[in-house]
């Protein structure tokens, strides 16, 4: 039986995000179909699914980057939501001039990048980057950067707006093991620091099973979503990945 099974008698609880009967069509192919599910307020929400199961589509239609039908409702007090994006990857020229503080500036700045960034911007910068552990970046070279610490510097960028909802799509790709386990930590104390919901696609059932408070099983559809310890079940598992 569905962790959505188990909670039917619970309280309802507070959404940060509500997905209503979400699909998704592309060249006469189903990615979505019919979507319904909850982002608890609050919460460390975990979507989880094998490749080409529509998990990064979902994201996108949340940010409005590509059409759907159905709805997606973003709950925010009286006001339009701020929502924080981290993508997978960052496609850009590693050969490219551009330091770390130059790059967190870029959108602040009102004189061009080569007359220097503003003291008080890089100050602001630096800021971000203490927040996640990552300072010690400030004058590298962005194209330098480890996976892990253009993930954290990605990160920072995405805190710059103070979201509601921080979306990151695999924010483990590409990172080490130990660059995992400091990305997570630093998301976790954020979050409780900071109030936002955290909504996140990810292919590590450790990192999940860790640190979500909330999952979503997702295969074209909502096979199962509810805390990981009722959602996580070999029953489930199975019909969302295979017997293997």
């Amino acid at each position: 039986m569905a962790a959505t099974d188990n909670l039917s008698t619970s309280p309802p609880v507070k959404a940060a995000v509500r997905f209503d009967g979400v699909t998704v069509e592309r060249g006469g192919i189903l990615i979505l179909d019919q979507v319904t599910a909850t982002v608890p307020k609050g919460s460390c929400t975990a979507i989880i699914g094998p490749n080409g199961s529509g998990k990064t589509t979902l994201l996108l239609a949340l940010l409005g980057e590509i059409d759907y039908q159905g709805n997606i409702l973003v709950k925010c007090n009286g006001r339009a939501p701020r929502i924080g994006y981290v993508p997978q990857r960052l496609h850009f020229d590693r050969g490219m001039p551009l330091t770390v503080s130059e790059f967190l500036s870029m959108g602040f700045q009102k004189h061009p990048l080569w007359f220097g960034v503003a003291e008080v911007l890089r100050q602001q910068a630096r800021k971000g980057l203490a927040q996640v552990k990552a300072e010690h970046v400030l004058d590298r070279q962005i194209g330098a950067l480890s996976g892990g610490e253009l993930q954290r510097v990605l990160l920072a960028l995405a805190l710059q707006q103070e979201p509601d909802l921080l979306v990151l799509d695999e924010p483990s790709a590409g990172v080490d093991f130990q660059g995992e386990l400091v990305f997570c930590e630093v998301l976790d104390d954020l979050r409780r620091q900071k109030g936002f919901t955290l909504l996140m696609v990810s292919h590590d059932l450790a990192t999940v099973t860790h640190h979500a408070t909330h999952v979503i099983c997702l295969n074209r559809k909502v096979a199962a979503e509810g805390p990981p310890r009722l959602t996580l079940t070999n029953e489930n598992l199975t019909a969302i990945f295979g017997m293997h």
